[in-house]
């Protein structure tokens, strides 16, 4: 019976990369399955009736929660989220602060994706002077957005930005607002608004899980290969270096 010799170089390899490559195929099912549920809760809240904006503020979970409005945008504070592609189209988010004139609270309204064309020339966007009614919805990022680098603080305005963070955003300007950015539906001084809820929908967390676990299932595969055929390599010299003697 032949002996399984697979190697102490290649044994280390699969001790490490099939482990990780299992996890990460758990991630991902983990993931799709958070997206599967966040799309669902989503679904349920975009058709409830709209909160105004007192309500808002007494609201534990107001994730996709559609929100009634009425106040002014300060458009000297303008944030450009970079990176956003729209039908193959390069461009950015506009988001400005929104004084909510029942409250006197500070919200962070996404008007929505203008394009982009010429980075060598800024977006061209304009702001509604007079205090406008709109229509908005709560949006909450289903995980932190990765950034290579951290936006820089106190850049000029109108600011490009990767990510958003409201929080930081009123610590700067000295003011009290709402945690989350609220997406503007059509309306009063609204851009392009079809955002998709997740980046990435469920099925292609499925479909990375299942390359992992090919991956995986494929080196150990070849693992075992390789040591059942080193094994019998070995034990042929063997043979053959009997013979001679």
């Amino acid at each position: 019976m032949k002996h399984f010799r697979p190697g102490i170089v290649p044994s280390l390899v699969v001790a490490i990369l099939v482990p990780v490559m299992v996890c990460l195929g758990f991630w991902q099912l983990s993931r799709g399955e958070q997206k599967r549920v966040l799309m669902e809760s989503y679904a349920e809240r975009r058709v409830a009736p709209p909160l105004d904006s007192t309500e808002l503020q007494h609201t534990t979970d107001p994730a996709f929660r559609p929100v009634s409005l009425h106040g002014q945008f300060d458009a000297e504070h303008s944030l450009l989220l970079d990176n956003r592609q729209h039908d193959g189209k390069v461009g950015v988010e506009l988001l400005q602060p929104f004084l909510d004139h029942a409250t006197g609270q500070w919200l962070l309204v996404n008007r929505g994706w203008l394009p982009w064309p010429d980075r060598r020339t800024p977006p061209v966007f304009d702001t509604p002077e007079a205090p406008v009614s709109l229509q908005a919805w709560v949006y909450v990022a289903p995980g932190a957005t990765f950034q290579l680098h951290a936006d820089p603080a106190g850049a000029a305005w109108p600011r490009t930005v990767t990510a958003i963070e409201p929080d930081k955003l009123w610590a700067e300007l000295g003011r009290s607002g709402f945690t989350y950015e609220l997406r503007q539906q059509n309306g009063p001084g609204a851009y392009r608004t079809d955002w998709p809820v997740v980046a990435m929908g469920p099925e292609k967390h499925l479909g990375y899980a299942v390359q992992w676990f090919a991956m995986a299932a494929a080196l150990f595969g070849l693992f075992l290969y390789l040591g059942w055929h080193n094994a019998g390599r070995h034990h042929g010299n063997r043979h053959e270096s009997n013979q001679h003697v």
